[in-house]
């Protein structure tokens, strides 16, 4: 069910959750400022998530309220799991759903790496 990222952060969402430890995650990367790891679901043949360590609901929430280091820092990370995992060439999408026109489905701040295989167009003709 999508979400409305304007509502105030959830600490009781799934990211959060794993973030604490309380539910496991196959992590492929993390550090101060983000951890990544398999999304359960995945839609392509690699589907990484990416998330910020911050209690934050979006991308729009994210880059009013965080701090240049945690900004820095997570973008960095985004592109440290995509050339770890091999994924520069032939490439990757990145995807991060804002809210419920988007689908938005966990009221935290992620972004979906996929790659393994051609990925069509951008999106779905009207």
């Amino acid at each position: 069910m999508p979400i409305d990222a304007t509502l105030p952060y959830d600490d009781q969402n799934i990211f959060a959750k794993i973030l604490r430890g309380e539910i496991p995650s196959q992590r492929v990367y993390e550090d101060d400022f983000a951890i990544a790891f398999h999304d359960i679901n995945p839609q392509a043949p690699t589907h990484l998530l990416v998330i910020p360590r911050g209690a934050y609901v979006s991308w729009d929430d994210f880059s009013a309220r965080g701090s240049d280091a945690e900004i820095a820092g997570f973008v960095r990370a985004v592109g440290a799991v995509a050339r770890a995992a091999g994924l520069v060439a032939p490439g990757y999408r990145l995807l991060a759903n804002t809210g419920l026109d988007s689908h938005q489905e966990v009221p935290h701040l992620h972004v979906h790496i996929f790659a393994g295989r051609k990925l069509g167009p951008m999106l779905a003709s009207a």
